[in-house]
């Protein structure tokens, strides 16, 4: 899942849409929101981690499970292949003219 933006953003475009989630060890990971996809009656969102990691481009899905609070919402990592694909297929789609998508080989 690999893309490269064909744009540089300037530097406030970018804060007006960063997620701060903790990763495993408790540390604040940043992520550019890039989109919102639903399937199956199910959301996802589409980020892109704002700081370099070994694989740059690559982005990160994770299905929107809502919590008892309305104000917030929970974020789980989604492990079956195929909806991850099926999402990223979608979005694709929606930005193909915004990013050059790599093919995985």
């Amino acid at each position: 899942m690999d893309f490269e933006e064909n744009e540089e953003l300037e530097m406030n475009e970018e804060l007006d849409n960063i997620i701060i989630l903790n990763d495993e060890e408790g540390n604040d990971v940043k992520f550019e929101f890039l989109d919102l996809i639903e399937l199956d009656s199910e959301q996802y969102i589409v980020l892109l981690p704002v700081e370099e990691t070994e694989e740059p481009g690559e982005v990160v899905i994770l299905k929107v499970e809502e919590t008892e609070s309305e104000e917030e919402e929970s974020y789980v990592s989604v492990d079956d292949e195929e909806t991850l694909n099926q999402v990223f297929d979608i979005f694709k789609e929606k930005f193909k003219d915004e990013f050059n998508f790599a093919d995985d080989e």
